[in-house]
């Protein structure tokens, strides 16, 4: 299963359409515009696919740890 299967996955499972994956991208200062989204979500065989790589699935789930349960609390540190 590759990247952009996990991806495509992910968003069906989770409803989300591409203005919102591009909202919660923004949360770990990581930029994609909606033809970069697009081109992720097409067939392999269309000429304007794009491999998903692993910085960007990696984002992506980083943030979205972040939009579903909201930032981590920062720890106190014991002195």
């Amino acid at each position: 299963m590759s990247n952009n299967d996990i991806f495509k996955k992910l968003r069906v499972a989770l409803h989300l359409r591409n203005d919102e994956i591009i909202e919660i991208m923004k949360l770990v200062d990581f930029n994609v515009t909606k033809s970069e989204l697009g081109d992720m979500f097409r067939n392999e065989d269309h000429p304007n696919f794009k491999k998903c790589g692993d910085q960007i699935l990696r984002n992506f789930l980083n943030a979205l740890i972040i939009h579903m349960r909201g930032p981590m609390e920062k720890k106190e540190e014991k002195v």
